[in-house]
This record gives C-alpha cells, structure tokens and sequence, in this order.
C-alpha cells in the first residue's frame, strides 16, 4: 500500500471537520475566513477547558463579531 493511500482516509476526515466548521460559522452568521483567522491565532493560548468558547456559536473576538453581510 502507498504512502498516500494509508494517509487519504485522515485527511479526508479532517477536510470534513473543517467543512463542517465552515457551514457552522456561515449559519451563525459568522465570516467563516474571519473566523478561522482568528481561531488559528487564538488556538495555541486558549486553555484547554476554555476550547469550547472557540466553536463558531460561541465565537465573539476580542471588541467585535464578524458577520456575513446578506447580499
């Protein structure tokens, strides 16, 4: 088996995670690239008891929330 057969199913799970991420962010109304921007600032300082404030539902940055502008 190749290298890259045995890593593809990883991947494809973590691509799923993050697409479900994304969703998430758009249906709280959250711009999920400001979003993501901020979480992969935030991520390494946040205590591990406190990740959960990071999910888009519970997501406010520090002064304001970012949200989608309806077209």
């Amino acid at each position: 088996m190749r290298a890259h057969e045995r890593w593809s199913p990883f991947f494809g799970q973590r691509a799923a995670d993050i697409y479900s991420l994304v969703v998430t962010a758009k249906l709280n109304d959250i711009d999920p690239q400001a979003w993501l921007a901020e979480i992969l600032a935030r991520i390494n300082d946040q205590p591990v008891s406190r990740l959960h404030e990071l999910l888009p539902w519970n997501w406010k940055t520090s002064g304001h929330r970012y949200h989608t502008q309806a077209v």
